[in-house]
């Protein structure tokens, strides 16, 4: 579990399943109040740390298997709002989609239907600050990044000096390379950014070391 802080927030990651995917809990300590990005493959062993929260809703980067897997669970549990890009949420419950259908020693997820289908024109707002959505198809066609007070949570689109894969279906390197150059690098440079898989990193840095796509 890796922790952030900002003047606001408090960000705790928690790395799920075999791929080692990155689920963030975000807390407004001052109200007790708590959002999730991406309910990777046994989010319930921190079930506990979520309870002592009031959670709000569940924002989902894209719906590959390794993001949603726990979104079964999670919304049994807690009864959380789940929002996706609309060109992913039949995704959800197709596992030749999402991609657990054919990963090897993985059960087929069938996720719950999302309360909500979103874009970069949706309107959310947490601990008094509005979250900006990005779309950054690429890694796949319906992946967003969400920022909020300066920090960027980005799914498998950017990585601590790499970039999501693009051999999966509705993958493009092309589209990929231009979300992360006409969106990401967009962000001030001292944002932080919080991959799917990984250690954090900021788009300062990346735009001037990534391997794979210089500012």
């Amino acid at each position: 579990m890796i922790n952030g802080v900002n003047e606001v927030l408090r960000v705790q990651s928690f790395v799920l399943g075999i791929a080692q995917s990155n689920s963030y809990l975000i807390t407004d300590e001052s109200t007790q109040e708590a959002l999730l990005i991406d309910a990777g493959d046994g989010i319930e062993a921190y079930f506990p740390q979520l309870t002592a929260f009031k959670l709000q809703m569940v924002l989902l980067t894209h719906a590959h298997f390794d993001h949603i897997a726990g979104l079964r669970a999670l919304k049994e549990a807690f009864d959380v709002p789940v929002y996706i890009h609309r060109t992913e949420a039949d995704w959800l419950v197709d596992p030749k989609k999402n991609g657990s259908g054919w990963w090897p020693g993985f059960s087929p997820v069938i996720a719950p239907q999302p309360d909500g289908m979103i874009d970069e024109t949706s309107m959310f707002h947490f601990a008094g600050q509005k979250i900006h959505i990005l779309h950054v198809p690429g890694h796949s066609p319906g992946s967003l990044a969400y920022i909020i007070d300066g920090l960027a949570f980005v799914g498998d689109t950017l990585f601590n000096g790499s970039i999501g894969r693009t051999d999966l279906p509705g993958g493009d390197p092309v589209v990929l390379e231009r979300s992360i150059r006409e969106k990401l690098y967009c962000l001030p440079d001292d944002t932080i950014l919080y991959p799917g898989h990984g250690a954090q990193t900021t788009i300062g840095w990346e735009k001037a070391h990534n391997a794979y796509v210089r500012g």
